[in-house]
């Protein structure tokens, strides 16, 4: 299989990368590699895809035409023995951050929308052979229905960035409706792990935590979260390639929801020392708890995730210790 994977330097692009490599597909990435925080961990990632047989990089923007051009053009070269090849768009390329949307709505409009839009146009025009797609548990807004199911209304985000991802999961059904094409959208519950993005919680407690700095806890420690390891979310991601369906949506969580000072926890445990911590209220765009209801992945995908932060967050803290030397 020949495979686009949009975002290919960002943390669950990277890791989706490399397992479609282990198993000997083709990857074509492509990456603007952002600033919205440090690139040189996108660039770290990157450098070793870029090692791998069968990995071919496109530098440039889903929201420049040239550079899109250049990504669709080696997915869909023919393939070997006069066979063409097996395609699939894995779009993940995005703004990411409920907060960072609140200040910056005009560049989640442009990438997460617009970009989208240029991604399953080109898919359309390109005749891919499916496309799946990174949406968000933030799409069920302040949603008081627990677990959180693909059957709930999702028609009230309470965050730019939950807006934006709806408007994708709307404009992938409209493009399978109108023109046929394949999208399958994956609700994705607060994934963590090692090479994760230096802005979400793990890693912001984990640098706190071993630098003897004070921890921001908001919403006074009562917040709760889906957790969901990065090599079960991969799991979910290349399950969904391979199964391809005409048109759907999945929840990819953790399948158990978890108390954040119980995060905070295994973190301390892991770094073998106590945070200092001080508890703040509720930011903007932020809900007390989320719950992935994964009945539908496990029966349809075989979705079966088995990391507990107990297990998954000294992997990335060993990690994080090597990574930076601490």
């Amino acid at each position: 299989m020949r495979v686009l994977v949009t975002g290919s330097a960002g943390f669950i692009g990277f890791s989706v990368a490399s397992r479609l490599l282990d198993r000997g597909d083709e990857v074509i990435g492509i990456d603007n590699f952002n600033e919205y925080y440090d690139s040189t961990l996108k660039v770290a990632r990157n450098a070793l895809l870029e090692k791998r047989k069968g990995f071919t990089l496109v530098r440039g923007d889903i929201t420049n035409q040239k550079d899109l051009d250049k990504a669709f053009s080696l997915l869909t070269l023919p393939g070997t023995r006069n066979q063409e090849p097996i395609t699939r768009v894995c779009h993940l390329a995005a703004q990411a951050g409920v907060r960072h949307s609140i200040d910056h709505p005009e560049i989640f409009l442009r990438d997460n929308i617009n970009g989208f839009n240029m991604v399953i146009e080109e898919g359309r025009k390109k005749k891919v052979g499916g496309m799946i797609y990174a949406s968000t548990s933030a799409v069920y807004g302040d949603n008081k229905e627990h677990p959180f199911s693909e059957a709930h209304r999702t028609d009230t985000p309470i965050s730019i960035y939950g807006f934006t991802k709806k408007a994708n999961e709307l404009q992938a059904y409209l493009y399978h409706k109108m023109y046929g094409i394949s999208c399958t959208g994956l609700r994705f519950f607060t994934v963590y792990g090692p090479w994760g993005r230096p802005d979400m919680a793990l890693f912001l407690f984990t640098d706190k935590v071993l630098k003897g700095e004070t921890l921001p806890v908001f919403g006074h420690g009562k917040m709760q979260r889906d957790f969901t390891y990065i090599d079960d979310i991969v799991s979910g991601v290349i399950a969904t390639l391979d199964r391809n369906d005409p048109y759907e949506i999945y929840n990819l969580g953790g399948g158990k929801t978890e108390e954040l000072m119980d995060y905070i926890g295994a973190i301390e445990k892991a770094c073998g020392k106590e945070g200092k911590k001080e508890f703040l209220p509720m930011q903007a765009g932020d809900v007390v708890a989320t719950s992935a209801d994964i009945t539908k992945a496990r029966k349809a995908l075989g979705y079966d995730p088995k990391t507990r932060i107990s297990e998954g967050v000294p992997k990335f803290v060993t990690w994080y210790r090597e990574y930076y030397g601490i």
